[in-house]
C-alpha cells in the first residue's frame, strides 16, 4: 500500500508496512514485534472516518482486518454473536438476517467495520436506543505486549466501559460479542414538512416515534422527516419495488443530487437556488422491510461532515444558531444538515455519556470550501458542551475534550498502563487524548482487574 486515503479524501497516510492478519495468534504476534522493535501500529476499518484517526504517521505500519472476518460463534436462543473486528456492517446484517437475528440500532452507512464503528461511537437514531456501542456484550483485545485481554460487564468491568468506545488506542479489538434480538421490520414514513412545524414538535416526534431523524436542507424552508416504526412480529413487509428504489435511492438521492452539488462547486452563487430547489423536491414515501434495509442507505455523493453531540433540551438553541449562521457565511453549502436523538449511555467516552443527546450532523460537499461553516458551527456547539463525533472533523483537542467528559481522565490514564510506549498511537490520538507518557497515576490501573 503506497498511500492510503480515507472515502472522503480529508486524510491520507503512506504506512511503513501493511500487515494483513487471518488468525488472532498472527495479530497477536504482529502487535508484539511491532512493540519490541519500538514502533508504532494502527488498526485500519473501511476508511469511512472523516477524522485522522486510523491514519498511520511516517515509519508507522497499519494492520488491514480485511481478512479478519465472519462468525467466531452465535447463541442464537440468547442473541449473542461473537464475530471477527473486521467484519463490515453490511457483511453483518447479512450473516444475523441467516440467523433470524438484527442488530437493535445501527447508522445510515454500513460500510465500516464492527470494530471502528464501534471505537468511534458510530450511532443511529431513537430516543430509547444508544449507539451501536451499547449493543456490545463482550469484547476480545490485543494490547501493546501482543498478549489477548477479554472484557465485559463482569470481567474487567472498567476496560469494558473504556474499550467499547477506544479509538483504537487501548488495543487492537479482535472479536466482539453482540447482543442481538429477532429480526425485525421497520415501517418507514418519510415526508417534507415545514422546518418550522418541525421544531415545534421536535420532542413530541423524537418521543412517539422508534427512530426519528430529519434532514434541513439549507435555503429551503422543508426538512425531510423520517420516522422509522418498529412492526409487530407476523406483520407482512411491503418493501419499495425495485423501480421505486431505483428512482428514489439510486436516481434522486445520489445521481440527480450528485449533480446539484456539482453544479454548486462550479456556480456558487447558484447554491442557495438549488439548496431550495432541492427542499421543494422532496416528496413522501411508505414502506416496511427488514431493518437493515431500512436503517441504511447508499451515500455515492462523497462529503465532508463534522457532527457534534448536544445536550437533547438544548438542540432547538443550536438549531436556531444554525440558521442563522447559514446566510452569514461567505461560502453557500450544498448539502443538508442532519438530527438525530440518542439515549444516555455509561460507556466513558460515548457522546451520549450521561446524558440524553441530539446530534448535529453538517456536512458539505466534496472539493467546496467549508473551514468557516464548521469553525461556527464548533463554537455554537461549544455553548451548550456539545461533544464531537469521534470519527468526524472537529478542532479539539485533549484539554478542551478532558472538560466534555467526566471519565476523561480515567481513560487517559487506562491507555498508559495498556500502552506505556503508545504503540497504537498516531499524531491525531496525541492531540485528542495527549500521549501516554504524559498521562499520570496510572499505577492503580494495572492489576487483577486488568491482566489475566
Amino acid at each position: 500500500m503506497s498511500q492510503w486515503t480515507n472515502w472522503a479524501g480529508t486524510a491520507s497516510a503512506r504506512p511503513r508496512r501493511v500487515h494483513r492478519p487471518t488468525d488472532t495468534a498472527e495479530l497477536c504476534a504482529i502487535v508484539a514485534e511491532t512493540a519490541e522493535r519500538g514502533g508504532r501500529i494502527r488498526p485500519l476499518g473501511s476508511g469511512h472516518s472523516f477524522s485522522p484517526i486510523a491514519a498511520a504517521d511516517d515509519d508507522t505500519d497499519v494492520i488491514d482486518l480485511s481478512a479478519f472476518t465472519g462468525i467466531v460463534s452465535a447463541d442464537a436462543g440468547n442473541g449473542l454473536v461473537t464475530v471477527r473486528s473486521g467484519t463490515t456492517l453490511r457483511e453483518l446484517n447479512t450473516l444475523l438476517a441467516a440467523l433470524d437475528l438484527a442488530l437493535t440500532n445501527l447508522g445510515d452507512i454500513d460500510a465500516q467495520t464492527i470494530a471502528g464503528a464501534i471505537s468511534t461511537g458510530t450511532h443511529g437514531t431513537g430516543a430509547r436506543f444508544g449507539g451501536l456501542a451499547t449493543q456490545v456484550e463482550a469484547l476480545e483485545l490485543v494490547t501493546a505486549d501482543g498478549s489477548v485481554l477479554t472484557c465485559s460487564p463482569t470481567e474487567r468491568p472498567e476496560l469494558f466501559d473504556a474499550a467499547r468506545v477506544g479509538l483504537g488506542a487501548l488495543g487492537v479489538i479482535s472479536a466482539v460479542t453482540l447482543r442481538c434480538e429477532p429480526a425485525f421490520l421497520l415501517e418507514a414514513h418519510e415526508s417534507p414538512q415545514p422546518l418550522d412545524r418541525v421544531l415545534t414538535d421536535f420532542h413530541a416526534l423524537a418521543d412517539s416515534t422508534d427512530h426519528f431523524e430529519f434532514y434541513w436542507f439549507p435555503y429551503g424552508r422543508n426538512a425531510l422527516v423520517k420516522r422509522n416504526t418498529r412492526l409487530p412480529v407476523g406483520t407482512p413487509a411491503r418493501p419499495l419495488s425495485p423501480v421505486r428504489r431505483f428512482l428514489d435511492y439510486t436516481l434522486m438521492e445520489n445521481a440527480a443530487f450528485g449533480g446539484l452539488c456539482r453544479l454548486s462547486r462550479a456556480v456558487p452563487r447558484l447554491a442557495p437556488t438549488l439548496g431550495a430547489l432541492a427542499s421543494s423536491a422532496l416528496s413522501t414515501r411508505r414502506y416496511s422491510d427488514a431493518s437493515y434495509r431500512v436503517f441504511t442507505t447508499q451515500r455515492l455523493v462523497r462529503f465532508v461532515e463534522t457532527e457534534y453531540a448536544v445536550p437533547r433540551e438544548s438542540v432547538l438553541d443550536v438549531l436556531a444558531e444554525l440558521r442563522a449562521l447559514v446566510p452569514r457565511l461567505r461560502h453557500p453549502v450544498a448539502f443538508p444538515v442532519e438530527v438525530r436523538v440518542a439515549a444516555a449511555d455509561d460507556i466513558w467516552l460515548s457522546t451520549a455519556y450521561g446524558r440524553d443527546t441530539a446530534y448535529v450532523a453538517v456536512h458539505q460537499y466534496v472539493g467546496m470550501p467549508y473551514e468557516e461553516y464548521f469553525t461556527e458551527f464548533a463554537r455554537i456547539a461549544a455553548s451548550v458542551g456539545g461533544r464531537p463525533h469521534w470519527g468526524k472533523m472537529h478542532p479539539l483537542d485533549a484539554d478542551e475534550l478532558r472538560h466534555l467528559y467526566p471519565r476523561f481522565d480515567d481513560f487517559r490514564r487506562m491507555r498508559a498502563a495498556l500502552d506505556p510506549g503508545g504503540v497504537f498511537s498516531n499524531a491525531h490520538l496525541d492531540r485528542i487524548l495527549g500521549k501516554p507518557s504524559e498521562q499520570n497515576d496510572s499505577a492503580g490501573l494495572v492489576g487483577p482487574t486488568f491482566r489475566s
